[in-house]
């Protein structure tokens, strides 16, 4: 047994004035072809030419070191990768910066070099912390290890070597064309899985060079003699937000992966034993305010007893992996950024982020989020299954969690999760899925099949589950959930035409429901215009999308929609990087009585009336975002939506407005700023008072002491008032919700987050991490105001905790 130790190592107006300034920025020109070729004899591989079929050398790695040099002799005999391909924001056309990429392997690793040629000036690049490279660029790595054009392992570098990895698994399931939705080309890879592997890079006078090492045991692959791996090469340009690719792939389809070229005759590859443990302790104090008559401090702290687990991962086969846990440490070392509630009916989702779920997770995704670890609380112990075998994706979780009060008594509820998904043809799939969570004699157990089909530009996908739950003394009756989606993805003319409906009934225990009991029908359409090589305006779009939602029992009874809206989105790129949208939103809300089940209207003392809203509220908004390039030093961007929408804390319309603005510095390679600042105000029309107003600011500062150190500082301010309701627009009268009347509330808080983070390996880490809650519990507290509550007058602390974490990677 030994160590792993190494690693080779802004409102609108600004909005407007930012898009402006990206008119007038000037072309650019050609880049400057790279200076060092291959040998003589090596083979080199051009991905304009269609020579996407690479069978690179197989090379001993003596005197073979990762620095960031490709000097070494092995570079001399590699296979070498050009002529890449514009992918986004226009494709079929030349990359505007030559990229050229190294490859050859050993028997117990594959190696890549890359030369990145930038003559527009320096890379963006910063000593970001590991999967933060977004803002610089890059060059992602995909490597499909089944060759199954599905699903592709991505490594990523930035000029220094700063790493990304996460899998890339095909779904399309984001590629809606609404206001909120991120404008996206491709699927984008999930991050969360982290892989050991080596890199290092730096800068040059032409741009920069990286060198990757990836060994094979920190791969899945299939166990034939002969591999032949999906391979492409994604380079990210922030000075002009291009993407380029290796394979000169095209936006009119569906699969991105199924347009990869291929690593062929890869033999005797030797991953050897793969069996890593991880024993990790961590510790905890809390402090919180002394119990009166307990002494005379103000304030007392409980250090925790310290908490000693372990996390063993096995690789059974060359594509099969276990990974067991037992008292695991799965605390967060971040609090999550607060968010607001833009419907009561609809509950947050927050992202998981404890280590143990992460690895496979991509295995575990269904249509309609059936599996969402966060509801594993707190394990015991807990054991996961992953892998491929014959063309089929296995993936078994069991999990028992910590004692909980049920109406069973005091028990560990027990967590068992199983989830195939079979390939058909070459880009389709059939999956099902079996979640159960079983507390004494309380139960819910979930079933569903799923599939995808896809052809060139086309797809269907479908979901059908039922729900078995006990939650009482008498059980539920089943309920189901299902859902179809159509999708056409062409250059020009994009639809996703969409339906799917959660009965009042269904309940998941183990999955993510954000909003149960109805039906939702979307008609996505998008019209795109790609404009010719070399103008400021790169590509325009509009999309006209129309959504209906109904109670389950009313639609199938044949009523009319609860929601109806009609969203006119227009959205821009253009050169250099800049991006812009408006949006028209033209809505129609209909009474929900079970939202206001405990609402009553006041008429005088003891005189109470039901509360009956008006029966549909017509709202009609407008959208406004726009974002800059990832300058040298800083990007910002900006969203800002007005109008009358729906006020839900007394049923009537009301004159909102919705701000999101977001500001990233980076004053040096170490040192990252990112501030956000949320608004969300509701104004009655009836008087232009305020209902409700509520702002998050929010600033995270990073500074990178190297690539595995570094120490974050991160504030938030959490501020909401609510009016007192009354029956505006009707009555006038004072609103009693649960026989209480309300009154205008005020609700301030801080909270404040310290973290040291030393993490050479994913698995060895080391952190020193320290958070404070503070609360304005004065008689008369404050909203949140700049800069008045900088200070935080009137804040009291009501509880803080330090911790410290350790854990260490042995491979055996």
């Amino acid at each position: 047994m030994h160590p792993v130790t190494t690693m080779h190592p802004t409102p609108v107006l600004l909005a407007g004035a930012l898009l402006a300034a990206g008119l007038l920025a000037p072309s650019r020109a050609a880049a400057t072809e790279s200076r060092d070729g291959a040998a003589p004899g090596a083979a080199v591989y051009d991905g304009r030419a269609g020579q996407t079929r690479v069978k690179p050398p197989r090379l001993d790695e003596s005197g073979s070191t990762v620095d960031g040099n490709l000097d070494e002799g092995q570079w001399k005999e590699a296979a070498l990768l050009t002529g890449f391909s514009q992918f986004s924001p226009v494709d079929g056309i030349p990359a505007e910066d030559s990229t050229e990429v190294y490859v050859w392997y050993s028997a117990t690793a594959i190696h890549f070099g890359i030369r990145a040629f930038e003559p527009h000036g320096a890379p963006r690049a910063t000593l970001a912390a590991r999967d933060r490279i977004d803002s610089d660029d890059n060059v992602q790595l995909l490597l499909g290890t089944f060759n199954d054009g599905r699903q592709a392992m991505v490594f990523g570098v930035n000029p220094l070597g700063v790493q990304m990895d996460g899998m890339l698994v095909e779904s399309n399931a984001a590629r809606q064309n609404d206001f909120m939705a991120k404008a996206t080309s491709r699927d984008q890879a999930d991050l969360s899985p982290d892989f050991v592997f080596q890199s290092k890079g730096r800068l040059t006078p032409w741009g920069y060079e990286v060198e990757l090492r990836i060994p094979f045991k920190s791969m899945k692959y299939p166990a034939t003699a002969e591999q032949t791996w999906g391979l492409n090469i994604v380079r990210m340009v922030q000075h002009s937000r291009h993407e380029d690719s290796w394979t000169p792939a095209k936006r009119a389809t569906l699969s991105f992966l199924r347009q990869s070229g291929a690593l062929e005759g890869l033999t005797e590859l030797h991953r050897g034993l793969v069996v890593d443990v991880t024993p990790e302790i961590t510790q905890r104090t809390s402090g919180a305010p002394a119990i009166a008559g307990s002494g005379t401090r103000a304030w007392d702290y409980a250090a925790g007893d310290p908490q000693v687990g372990a996390t063993v991962r096995w690789g059974i086969t060359n594509n099969m992996t276990l990974n067991a846990t037992a008292n695991p440490d799965f605390s967060q070392v971040e609090s999550d950024a607060g968010q607001f509630v833009f419907d009561p009916r609809q509950s947050l989702y927050f992202p998981e982020k404890r280590p143990f779920f992460l690895e496979g997770t991509e295995q575990f995704a269904t249509p309609h989020n059936l599996v969402y670890t966060r509801q594993i609380v707190q394990p015991v112990a807990a054991a996961k299954l992953t892998g491929k075998t014959s063309g089929v994706n296995v993936a078994l979780l069991s999990a028992v969690d910590r004692n909980t009060d049920t109406r069973f008594g005091r028990v560990n509820p027990l967590f068992n999760i199983v989830r195939l998904q079979r390939d058909l043809g070459g880009t389709s799939r059939v999956g099902m899925t079996y979640t159960g969570r079983v507390a004494g004699e309380g139960y819910n157990h979930v079933g569903d099949v799923d599939g995808r089909w896809v052809r060139g530009i086309y797809s269907m996908q479908g979901q059908y589950a039922r729900s078995w739950t006990r939650d009482g003394v008498v059980a539920r009756r089943a309920a189901p959930l299902w859902s179809a989606v159509a999708s056409r993805n062409g250059r020009a003319l994009g639809i996703r035409y969409s339906i799917d409906g959660v009965d009042e009934r269904f309940r998941t225990q183990s999955g993510y429901i954000g909003r149960g009991g109805l039906v939702a029908v979307g008609l996505d359409h998008r019209l795109t215009y790609t404009a010719p090589q070399g103008r400021w305006l790169e590509t325009f779009s509009f999309s006209p999308v129309l959504y209906g939602r109904w109670r389950y029992r009313q639609f199938v009874n044949g009523k009319d929609a609860l929601e109806k809206l009609l969203h006119f989105n227009l959205a821009a790129t253009m050169r250099g990087g800049w991006q812009g949208s408006f949006a028209l939103l033209t809505e129609s809300f209909g009474y929900d009585p079970a939202l206001y089940a405990r609402y009553r209207i006041l008429r005088g003392p003891g005189d109470t009336i039901a509360f009956r809203g008006t029966a549909r509220i017509p709202n009609q908004d407008w959208v406004l975002s726009a974002s800059t390039p990832e300058w040298q030093k800083l990007s910002a961007n900006a969203l800002y939506l007005w109008g009358h929408d729906e006020n839900f804390f007394e049923w009537q319309s009301a004159n909102i407005i919705f701000a999101t603005y977001g500001l990233t510095l980076r004053p040096s390679q170490k040192l990252r700023v990112e501030g956000t600042y949320q608004v969300q105000t509701f104004k009655r029309r009836s008087d232009a008072s305020y209902v409700g107003e509520f702002r998050i600011p929010r600033l995270k500062m990073e500074y990178q002491i190297d690539r595995a150190l570094f120490v974050r500082l991160v504030g938030e301010y959490d501020s909401g008032v609510t009016d007192s309701l009354r029956d505006d627009g009707r009555t006038g009268l004072p609103i009693l919700v649960g026989n209480a009347l309300t009154a205008r509330s005020v609700e301030s808080t801080f909270r404040g987050d310290f973290l040291f983070s030393y993490q050479p390996v994913p698995g060895t880490v080391f952190f020193l991490g320290y958070g404070s809650s503070y609360a304005d519990v004065s008689d008369s507290p404050r909203p949140y105001s700049f800069p008045r509550s900088l200070g935080m007058p009137g804040y009291t602390r009501m509880n803080d905790a330090l911790f410290v974490k350790a854990s260490y990677l042995f491979r055996l």
